[in-house]
């Protein structure tokens, strides 16, 4: 079942702070939880993680930006305020993405604007908090069986992979999310580039995915060459946060006059006016489509995913259901994206060294700290970032997020898996893998009891 913590998934450092443990309702217990939730394993490893779902983020809220008028600067500051909530109330890098089925939505029909973006929020945060209130997504999250998750994860993770492929492959129109001719092999944003923040990644990350960094450079200073020092130090650089900066700097090197666009100060916030029409449009187009993927990707698959990386976590679907509800119950009315926890986001984190709730925080910082002082602007940033280098962060969240199926060991199990995971990426559609994933494991469960009661006595 998915509840179960398989032994074969490594994830998590026994070094880790319990924090757990602690009970209790007071100011002072609640206090001390948030600061030790806060706390952060490694400097660097935690901002060089802060780093690792940028390569979702950004495309999404860019596209609606420059397309829909999306206000960039209301959804930084609430995404902001968000993940800093859930740093501190979870005390893992638990991400704050954009809702992905509705920006689909709102990408391709030009009549999917801002009012219905938002009553899709809206209507999905709602549906989520009750689901949650009622623990009815516990129940949920209890019946679905571990290999049919583990699908979804692999099918997400996949997607993930390709699309990042497919930036680093082909120019891109973010606006109207299409893919243009090839990628030049030169250029501020050309292939080439792509390919050696790739290999610069590989090089310094590894297939890693331990704590023990900054313990090596320490044991490689007193019992190692200064060699063995140097490759030490190198293993421990922030490889997202240095290419993510070298992205920064191209994007005013190739359009330099766009620092007199930057405008400072927070865009002007205003609660979003929501016709009938608005709300029938966006439950339809955007709530329904959302839901599945939501509840799968967004709650049971991060429930499942928080448990194999942080066991020494206490992770509730209930809990995660609620978190992502009221997100959406707030920030929607006001005009910020619409936004979930995805389990994709936190492989990526975890990929680049995330382990705490400080970790997510610092990225919410930066977040409410750009949407106060640049606002909206920042979109001209955003638009000369070269989306090769947001492709090779993507790349790596995807491969995160598929690996975590490798404990997934037995014939019967990888065949609901694959199945899942195969409806789910021809179909574009999770909930449609989703229910193949769970019709095939019934099948096979009823096959295995038949076979039990007609043949009792035969052997394996």
């Amino acid at each position: 079942m998915a509840n179960q913590n398989p032994s074969s998934i490594p994830i998590s450092n026994p070094e880790t702070i319990q924090t757990d443990q602690t009970t209790g309702f007071s100011a002072k217990v609640i206090v001390q939880k948030v600061k030790t939730n806060l706390v952060l394993r490694s400097k660097w490893a935690e901002l060089n993680g802060a780093i690792g779902d940028l390569g979702t983020y950004i495309p999404i809220i860019l596209s609606l930006t420059l397309s829909k008028n999306l206000n960039l600067g209301t959804t930084l500051i609430f995404t902001g305020i968000y993940n800093i909530l859930t740093g501190a109330i979870y005390g893992v890098p638990m991400p704050v993405q954009p809702m992905k089925s509705i920006a689909a939505e709102a990408l391709k029909d030009a009549s999917f604007g801002v009012p219905e973006i938002m009553a899709a929020g809206i209507l999905t945060g709602g549906v989520l908090v009750v689901l949650g209130v009622t623990r009815l997504m516990q129940l949920v999250y209890t019946l679905i069986p571990l290999s049919v998750v583990r699908g979804i994860q692999l099918a997400q993770g996949l997607s993930f992979a390709f699309t990042a492929v497919k930036y680093m492959r082909k120019t891109q129109d973010l606006p109207k999310s299409k893919a243009l001719g090839d990628r030049n092999w030169l250029g501020l944003d050309g292939l080439v580039l792509a390919i050696v923040c790739l290999c610069f990644i590989v090089i310094v990350n590894g297939d890693k995915d331990d704590d023990g960094c900054e313990k090596r450079v320490e044991e490689d200073g007193r019992n190692r060459s200064r060699v063995s020092r140097a490759k030490s130090v190198v293993f421990s650089l922030p490889s997202a946060f240095i290419v993510f900066v070298l992205g920064v700097v191209l994007a005013f090197v190739r359009r330099p006059e766009m620092v007199h666009e930057i405008k400072f100060g927070p865009s002007s916030m205003e609660v979003v006016k929501l016709s009938k029409h608005a709300w029938k449009k966006g439950f339809v187009k955007g709530t329904i489509p959302q839901l599945p993927l939501s509840i799968l990707n967004s709650v049971i698959g991060v429930c499942k995913l928080s448990k194999d990386l942080f066991p020494e976590k206490d992770f509730s679907a209930t809990s995660l259901s609620v978190s992502v509800g009221l997100m959406n119950l707030v920030g929607s009315w006001f005009g910020a994206m619409p936004c979930c926890h995805g389990a994709g986001g936190l492989a990526g984190q975890y990929k680049f060294g995330g382990r705490s709730g400080g970790c997510v925080a610092i990225l919410g910082g930066a977040k409410l700290v750009l949407g106060l002082v640049l606002g909206s602007s920042l979109a001209h940033i955003l638009r000369q970032f070269p989306v090769g280098i947001l492709g090779v962060l993507l790349l790596f969240a995807g491969i995160e997020l598929a690996t975590c199926c490798r404990d997934i060991n037995s014939k019967q199990d990888s065949f609901v898996m694959l199945i899942c995971t195969a409806v789910s990426l021809v179909g574009s559609s999770a909930a449609l893998g989703f229910l193949c994933g769970m019709i095939v494991y019934v099948l096979l469960r009823l096959r295995n009891w038949t076979s039990d009661k007609l043949f009792p006595n035969m052997g394996p």
